[in-house]
């Protein structure tokens, strides 16, 4: 959602108990402190949509084209939408004392949570915009088809009407509606029985579900491959989306039609993949790799201290479990790295002292959360039901951990996780600002910095391809191009002058 709308203040509200009045009665409904202003901001920007309106004379109608228009943002999610619900209702029901028209769902039965009044599919909130207004809202430009794009008749994929099909007695969900629900959970069941990692999780959820919402929430089943292709060049011409971005939504609807749904609409191959350019790595010189580093301190010295005499990825780093830390081998196992592979990296002589005395902390830290029985840590796979103890074990704790609880979002339990790679992202580029430097200047550059000085430093390819983890040597000759004595070696004729 653009940073501008979002940012929008309404005017200042006549009721002189707003917002503290309003606060109370988040908290009384038992709100967390993190999320209060987050719902003023929803109540400010809901106001905001329908500028000179009187605030009593807005109610339900009004409230489900506000999160219409909201929802058919990509970034935004749908614990959003309900976030932005149960704060609107929460200002009239409880701080205003105005009831609200009931939201017509279908009803749950007794004593069981209905899914979709919990958390409601944009489908559902189109429905209850058309049922109570008549209002120009944005569900009309969700409504704008590939047709139209193409300049071809829409009428085939246009969204069923909701009254007629209840004037007829039939569901209240228009017919071909995806119910967003169900597919988010069964794509994410097939790609945990795959074992993508969480990252590609995510991604492929995200464009799957830009994919449906492009084509007014029709169930991806009764698409073609046109639907397809249609997508893919909104995203080259309209998005302007980069060559990879493009291919990595190609990804994830190739994998939605032949893992989930397993329907044959076509073939792939016939799909036009973006082509992708050349682009040499940002590399540092050891003066510049040496101004950042000064400007770190603590955990964040030694990370990035890791990461330039490793050549870890910064996900790597930040995985590493005590028992990959090898100070008599003075090497360090990456496992279950890209393409889960494992491989060896050499263990800096420099880092070992420091972090010697980092696990020493790590333990005292360790021994508090047993303490608190709050010890578990995440095993990858089913080792946790083959080796019951590991999660408890010291050996399987992470090296760099974050200082507080955070709930796994697969399984659902509460312990520690390693620490986050954006507070590595801040750290450094707070580090590089102070320094002065006018490189993009990254984490990953402590990557691309560790195999362009082995190689100025007349190392072999192959050993560091080895330690970059590369499965190709190709990948590993990018380098070459970036190396201080000109490329592959090549003395300049204006130096010869």
């Amino acid at each position: 959602m653009p940073r501008d709308e979002f940012c929008v203040v309404s005017p200042t509200d006549p009721d002189p108990q707003w917002p503290d009045g309003y606060v109370a009665v988040l908290r009384e409904a038992g709100a967390q402190e993190k999320t209060i202003p987050y719902c003023i901001g929803w109540v400010r920007r809901f106001f905001a949509r329908f500028p000179g309106r009187q605030r009593r004379d807005l109610g339900r109608a009004e409230i489900e084209a506000f999160l219409s228009e909201t929802a058919a943002h990509p970034g935004v999610g749908n614990w959003q939408i309900q976030q932005a619900r149960d704060a609107l209702e929460l200002y009239y029901a409880k701080f205003r004392g105005i009831s609200l028209e009931p939201r017509k769902f279908m009803p749950a039965r007794p004593h069981e949570p209905n899914p979709s009044v919990l958390l409601p599919t944009r489908s559902d909130i189109q429905n209850d915009v058309l049922r109570y207004t008549n209002q120009d809202v944005s569900v009309k430009r969700e409504k704008t088809q590939v047709g139209e794009r193409e300049g071809t008749p829409n009428a085939e994929l246009q969204t069923p009407n909701v009254e007629a099909e209840k004037a007829a007695g039939g569901d209240a969900r228009p017919v071909g509606t995806c119910n967003w629900k169900v597919l988010e959970e069964r794509l994410k069941d097939v790609l945990r029985t795959e074992h993508y990692a969480y990252a590609t999780e995510q991604s492929y959820v995200a464009w799957v579900r830009r994919y449906v919402a492009f084509h007014a929430w029709r169930k991806p089943s009764t698409l073609e491959a046109k639907h397809v292709h249609a997508f893919l060049k909104h995203l080259a011409k309209e998005a302007q989306v980069a060559s990879s971005t493009q291919n990595q939504a190609l990804n994830a609807l190739v994998f939605l039609y032949k893992k989930v749904i397993k329907k044959e609409i076509g073939d792939f191959g016939d799909f036009p993949r973006a082509r992708r350019g050349f682009r040499l790595p940002v590399v540092a010189s050891r003066e510049e790799v040496k101004a950042v580093l000064d400007r770190l301190s603590g955990r964040d010295h030694l990370i990035c201290h890791l990461l330039y005499g490793t050549g870890m990825r910064v996900s790597e780093c930040l995985r590493l479990r005590v028992q990959d830390i090898q100070f008599d081998q003075h090497r360090i196992v990456v496992r279950g790295a890209k393409n889960d592979k494992d491989r060896y990296v050499p263990l800096p002589r420099s880092d070992e002292r420091p972090l010697r005395e980092w696990l020493a902390r790590r333990q005292d830290l360790y021994e508090s959360d047993k303490a608190k029985n709050m010890h578990e840590v995440e095993v990858p796979y089913a080792l946790a039901r083959k080796y019951p103890n590991a999660p408890f074990a010291w050996g399987w704790q992470y090296v760099f951990t974050s200082y507080e609880y955070s709930t796994d979002p697969r399984s659902g339990h509460v312990r520690r996780h390693h620490l986050d790679e954006q507070q590595i992202q801040r750290a450094v580029q707070g580090a590089v600002r102070a320094a002065g430097l006018t490189i993009r200047f990254t984490p990953h550059c402590f990557r691309h910095s560790f195999a362009t000085h082995l190689l100025e430093a007349g190392q072999d390819i192959r050993t560091v391809q080895a330690l970059l983890g590369h499965a190709k040597v190709e990948t590993t000759m990018i380098y070459t191009h970036v190396l201080n004595k000109g490329p592959l070696g090549v003395v300049s004729p204006a130096d010869t002058l």
